[in-house]
């Protein structure tokens, strides 16, 4: 199937690990040219040089108000168009609400939502009919995750934002679509697991409670991403859905 990504140019954040990543790696490989970011200017670079020709590394963090604006600028400049963007976001600090403090929860709404909220913004005042914005959000935008506080307290509050983006954009042609992992075989989900005293055996538990009885891959996201922000989706908008082998079986 072709998902007519060639020549099609996206900012993706987040993009040198992780969902992020995967995502850019599956974009390019069906023809798009991507604008790559992350906060660190070495890593970025990397990651870039790995996709190949049609990527360009920006190093960005996403709670620079000024971030935005550079990054639309740099896939006008080095691509000659901007199609789309995806805000992948590295998930907050893990903890309990007795646990996390104020500077951590300020510190992640700079980063994780408002940041996202500039983005969206930028590039809808810069797409045109056929554009795309679709955010990484998390199996919490339905149902919390435990040791995910500031997390559970950020993502449905975004997944509303981007519902109601979806309303406002889609007389103009431009959609809007979110992404909702769940137990993804990332270092942010080993992470996770890793909390537990045994993390095997947390892990098996979880397998357990997953239709296909097992994580998805990178892989596995980074292609269902490259759909939804590809023209073969184009009557999908305001969407938010779940990437996770069936947990909330198709709800």
């Amino acid at each position: 199937m072709d998902l007519g990504l060639k020549d099609r140019v996206y900012v993706v954040t987040g993009a040198t690990r992780g969902l992020g990543n995967a995502t850019a790696r599956a974009l390019v490989a069906d023809g798009a040219k991507v604008v790559v970011t992350g906060r660190d200017e070495g890593t970025v670079a990397d990651a870039a040089a790995a996709l190949g020709p049609d990527a360009v590394g920006v190093a960005a963090d996403n709670a620079d108000p000024g971030a935005a604006e550079r990054l639309v600028a740099a896939a006008r400049e080095h691509f000659g168009g901007f199609d789309g963007v995806l805000v992948s976001v590295g998930g907050p600090a893990p903890g309990f609400v007795a646990d996390t403090t104020d500077e951590q929860w300020e510190a992640a709404f700079r980063s994780v939502f408002m940041g996202a909220v500039r983005l969206a913004r930028t590039a809808a005042a810069e797409l045109g009919e056929g554009g795309v914005i679709g955010f990484v959000l998390s199996g919490s935008v339905h149902e919390p995750i435990p040791g995910l506080t500031i997390s559970n307290g950020l993502r449905p509050g975004l997944a509303g934002f981007a519902k109601s983006l979806a309303d406002e954009l889609g007389p103009r042609g431009i959609r809007v679509v979110g992404l909702l992992p769940a137990r993804i075989d990332t270092d942010r989900v080993r992470e996770l697991d890793g909390l537990s005293p045994d993390p095997e055996a947390a892990r098996a538990a979880h397998e357990s409670r997953i239709p296909l009885r097992r994580y998805g891959t990178p892989e596995e996201f980074g292609r269902t991403a490259a759909f939804l922000l590809s023209p073969a989706a184009s009557y999908l908008t305001g969407v938010m859905l779940p990437v996770d082998g069936g947990f909330r079986h198709g709800f």
